[in-house]
């Protein structure tokens, strides 16, 4: 099964099972780092019909690990979409109302073009030949796939963790094309404590002897115990201690007594093998490197002269942000200054702190304050822009 999960996924790498819009030579995208990626793809999906007037598009951002099947069935792990629980028909994110779209991030794994995807220059994958990418970068390119569908104006730009990075992007870089913007657990900045917990999953990725300098698809290898590593220590930051402790406790796995060794004597132990083993079906060892590189690199302010306010002067956009008590990755701390920064700009700005132990990972989860939230918000948003029933 494992197998079969890691052939799917090389499968969906160029030639992707959704939607795929290709930029030939004339449609480079233009890098922070100051080169060109020519050509690129983006992979997408999308939900719902356009309307006439093309004012009904939400476009969602997804975080780390996460791709552009929010709403459908993943083709390679074969489970339901990430947010299946907010976006679909009679659903929050109604889409008998709202044309949905959802694209996989540049420097992904899952049809756009990433480190894993065929170099033109060479035939063979990128590996670490592709250049470095930013936040700005993954918005820049999602902007050409936005022109695509002749959208000027997004009715709403919505996300999590990093896909709030990326909405905040999208509200600074252009505020005249999205009407209401809603960051979820996230922040204007990564924090040196997030930077260090990345750092410590590149270097187990890069210290797995199948690495090979991440040329490992050329050996025919994958890293797989070091990016199983990566993804558990990670895994961790996402949870709380008041949600571990009141799932898993000190409750041994499958045993009686301690066996005074270094198997997985606690249920914890057993879980964050499970939760390494089976993303390193699903996920690229160097896209993880990549887009833990690209939430370091992301910091508003200093793109603004050092001031997260001039990041959002003159903005008309509508703002909802939400944080959780027990997110110790984005605490509400991060929320709040940002939310003092629109409110220093001028912005029509809403904030909720939404009380749950379940921490980061709460944004994916059934949790009704946030859905309630969330309709509050898209629903006064569509009555002003004149998308009501």
């Amino acid at each position: 099964m494992a197998a079969q999960r890691a052939a799917r996924t090389k499968d969906e790498v160029d030639h992707p099972s959704s939607p795929v819009l290709r930029f030939g030579p004339d449609k480079p995208l233009k890098l922070d780092a100051g080169t060109l990626l020519s050509p690129f793809q983006i992979a997408y999906q999308t939900y719902g019909t356009l309307n006439d007037a093309r004012s009904n598009a939400i476009l969602v951002c997804h975080a780390l690990t996460g791709d552009q099947h929010v709403a459908n069935t993943n083709p390679v792990t074969g489970k339901p979409g990430w947010w299946e629980v907010l976006i679909g028909p009679g659903k929050i994110i109604d889409t008998n109302r709202f044309f949905v779209i959802c694209s996989n991030v540049v420097g992904g794994c899952l049809g756009s073009t990433g480190p894993a995807s065929t170099n033109p220059a060479t035939g063979k994958p990128y590996g670490l030949d592709l250049p470095i990418i930013t936040i700005r970068d993954m918005v820049r390119a999602q902007a050409m796939l936005i022109d695509h569908f002749g959208i000027e104006k997004l009715f709403c730009v919505l996300g999590g963790s990093m896909g709030g990075m990326q909405v905040l992007e999208w509200a600074a870089s252009y505020p005249e094309r999205v009407f209401c913007a809603l960051p979820i657990a996230t922040g204007a900045r990564h924090s040196s404590q997030n930077i260090a917990f990345h750092e410590v999953g590149r270097q187990a990725v890069m210290a797995d002897p199948d690495w090979h300098g991440g040329k490992y698809l050329d050996f025919g290898k994958r890293p797989e115990k070091g990016l199983a590593v990566a993804r558990m220590a990670a895994h961790i930051t996402y949870l709380s201690e008041a949600a571990l402790h009141r799932k898993f406790g000190r409750n041994l796995q499958d045993r009686e007594a301690l066996t005074f060794g270094f198997d997985a004597d606690f249920q914890i132990e057993s879980y964050l093998r499970h939760q390494g083993m089976t993303f390193v079906d699903r996920f690229d060892a160097n896209s993880y490197l990549y887009l833990t590189r690209a939430m370091d690199y992301f910091d508003l302010a200093a793109d603004h002269g050092g001031r997260l306010a001039d990041a959002f002067a003159g903005t008309k956009t509508r703002f909802c942000l939400v944080s959780f008590t027990s997110d110790w990755l984005f605490p509400t701390e991060e929320s709040r200054s940002i939310v003092h920064a629109l409110n220093a700009a001028g912005a029509s700005v809403s904030f909720v702190e939404i009380e749950t132990d379940r921490g980061h990972d709460a944004f994916l989860l059934d949790e009704p304050e946030l859905f309630a939230a969330i309709n509050g918000f898209i629903a006064s948003a569509a009555r002003a822009r004149g998308l009501s029933v």
